[in-house]
C-alpha cells in the first residue's frame, strides 16, 4: 500500500495564507469565504492594539459598501455607543465625533477614546449623508453590561418625555438601588453575600413593564422616534442583567463571564429582530476581544463551563456566522498595569515557544489573512492544539503564561485568522505624560 506523504505544516500554510499589503483587494478572500453570512464577528486579541482596530474599519468598511452591512456592534456599553449612533446618524446635538465618543468616560476609556475609532465613527457619519432612505444608514451599538446607573437614567429621561407617571413608577422601582452611590461592586457584593436585599424583582418588573406597553409607549409621542423606545427597553434589560451580573460577580468568574456572554448575545439578537422588522435580511458586523467572539468549545475555558459570544452564535446561525480571530508576535499594546490604573504604552513580550504567534512568525510574513473554514489541510497543519495569548485592559508580562496564555484548537474557534507580526499601541484621545513616555526598553530574559 502506498503510503501517503503529508507536506510539512509549514509549506501548507504558507499555501494557504494571503499576504497583507495594504492593497484594495488584500481581504478578497475573506469576502469570499464570507458570502451570504449576515454575522461577521471579527476579533482583537488586547484591547489596545492600533493594527486590529485599523483593519476591522477597513473590512467592516468594504462590507457595508459591498454586501450591504448596515450594523456595527461592539463590546461597548448600550448607552454610551448609542450616543455615537446618534451622531454617525445625524441625529444628535454633538457637534463632532470627538463629542460622540464622550460619552465613553470610564475605565477603559481608551478602549473607545482612540484615534482608529474616531477615524472609523467618522467614515460612517460620511457614509450614512450619502444614504437614502435612513433605514439604509449604518447604526453603532454596544453590546456589554456594566452601564447599571447610566441605562437606570436613560430610561427613565424615555420615560419623563413619554409618561411621565411611568417615570415615577420607574423611579420608585430603582430607587432601590440608590444607597450605593453608584457604586456598582457595593451593590454586587451586598446582594451577593445577603447583606442587603437585592434589587432583582425591581429591575425584572420594570423591564416587564416596557415589554407589556411596548406598542404604546413607542407610539404615544410623535417627538420621539420609534428607535428610541428600542433604546429605552435595551437599557431596562441591560440592568436587569447587570444586576444579577454584579450579583453573581463575588461567587466565581464563569458564572459571571457566563452571563455577561449572553447577554451580548441576546442584544445581537434583539438588533437582528429591529431591524429584521423593517424589512430585509439585517446584517451585523461585530466587534469584540478574542476571547468572547472565538468558539468557547474549542479553548480551555470551556472545557471548565464557559460559552461565549461566538459558540452561542453559532449554535443558532451555524454556517450564517463568520468568526475571525486576531493575533501578533510582539511590538507595543496599550494596556493598564491593573484595573482602573492610567493607561501605558507597554512592550508585547514575543510569543511564547509553543503558541500559535510563535507558529505564525516562524513563517516570515509580517502581515496576513489564514482562512480556515474550507482550506483543505488547515487543520492537519494546525493541530495539535496550542497556546494562545489574549490580553485585555490589563496586560501583566511578569506573569504573562500565567495570565494571558491559554490553550486552544484555533481551527475549530475561528473560521480565518489575521495575524500581524509586529503590532503598535492604540492612540487613546486622552494621552496622559506616562502613556506618551512609553515602558523602558524590555531587557528579559537577560535582566541586564
Amino acid at each position: 500500500m502506498a503510503r501517503t506523504i503529508t507536506a510539512p505544516p509549514a509549506e501548507t500554510l504558507h499555501r494557504l495564507l494571503h499576504p497583507l499589503t495594504g492593497a484594495a483587494n488584500d481581504y478578497d478572500a475573506l469576502l469570499e469565504l464570507i458570502g451570504d453570512a449576515r454575522l461577521i464577528l471579527l476579533g482583537e486579541a488586547s484591547h489596545g492594539t492600533h493594527e486590529f482596530y485599523r483593519e476591522r474599519a477597513r473590512i467592516t468598511r468594504r462590507l457595508i459598501e459591498e454586501r450591504g452591512f448596515t450594523v456595527v456592534a461592539v463590546e461597548a456599553d448600550w448607552p454610551d455607543a448609542y450616543r455615537v449612533n446618534r451622531w454617525v446618524r445625524g441625529a444628535d446635538a454633538d457637534g463632532s465625533p470627538l463629542e460622540a465618543l464622550d460619552g465613553f468616560s470610564r475605565f477603559p476609556r481608551w478602549m473607545w477614546r482612540n484615534r482608529d475609532v474616531l477615524e472609523f465613527v467618522t467614515t460612517l457619519r460620511e457614509h450614512n449623508d450619502t444614504v437614502a432612505p435612513p433605514a439604509k444608514q449604518v447604526g453603532f451599538y454596544g453590546l456589554d453590561l456594566y452601564s447599571l446607573f447610566t441605562s437606570i437614567e436613560a430610561v427613565l429621561h424615555y420615560l419623563d418625555e413619554v409618561d411621565p407617571e411611568a417615570a415615577t413608577r420607574a423611579r420608585y422601582r430603582y430607587g432601590c438601588f440608590e444607597h450605593y452611590g453608584e457604586d456598582t461592586q457595593a451593590y454586587g457584593y451586598a446582594a451577593g453575600f445577603g447583606i442587603t436585599p437585592s434589587c432583582e424583582d425591581q429591575a425584572v418588573q420594570q423591564l416587564l413593564e416596557l415589554q407589556r406597553r411596548a406598542v404604546d409607549l413607542s407610539r404615544r409621542d410623535g417627538r420621539i422616534p420609534e428607535d428610541e423606545f428600542f433604546y429605552a427597553e435595551q437599557n431596562a434589560r441591560l440592568v436587569a442583567n447587570a444586576e444579577e451580573y454584579y450579583r453573581t460577580m463575588f461567587r466565581g468568574h464563569i458564572s459571571s463571564w457566563n452571563l455577561r456572554d449572553r447577554h451580548m448575545a441576546e442584544t445581537l439578537e434583539a438588533l437582528l429582530a429591529h431591524f429584521d422588522r423593517r424589512g430585509g435580511r439585517t446584517k451585523v458586523v461585530v466587534w469584540e476581544h478574542n476571547s468572547h467572539i472565538g468558539d468557547a468549545r474549542a479553548t480551555a475555558m470551556g472545557e471548565e463551563g464557559e460559552w461565549n459570544v461566538g459558540q452561542l452564535v453559532r449554535e443558532r446561525h451555524g454556517q450564517d456566522a463568520v468568526l475571525v480571530g486576531f493575533s501578533t508576535y510582539a511590538g507595543t499594546v496599550t494596556a493598564a498595569s491593573d484595573w482602573d490604573a492610567p493607561a501605558e504604552r507597554k512592550h508585547v513580550r514575543p510569543g511564547l515557544p509553543g503558541s500559535y504567534e510563535a507558529l505564525f512568525h516562524t513563517l516570515g510574513v509580517p502581515d496576513f489573512l489564514l482562512p480556515i473554514r474550507g482550506s483543505e489541510g488547515a487543520a492537519e497543519a494546525l493541530a495539535p492544539p496550542r497556546l494562545q495569548r489574549a490580553i485585555g485592559v490589563v496586560y501583566r508580562p511578569g506573569t504573562e503564561r500565567q495570565s494571558h496564555y491559554f490553550t486552544a484548537r484555533v481551527t475549530e474557534q475561528f473560521d480565518a485568522v489575521l495575524h500581524f507580526d509586529e503590532t503598535t499601541a492604540v492612540e487613546p484621545l486622552d494621552l496622559t505624560q506616562g502613556w506618551q513616555a512609553g515602558e523602558p526598553p524590555e531587557t528579559y530574559p537577560t535582566g541586564i
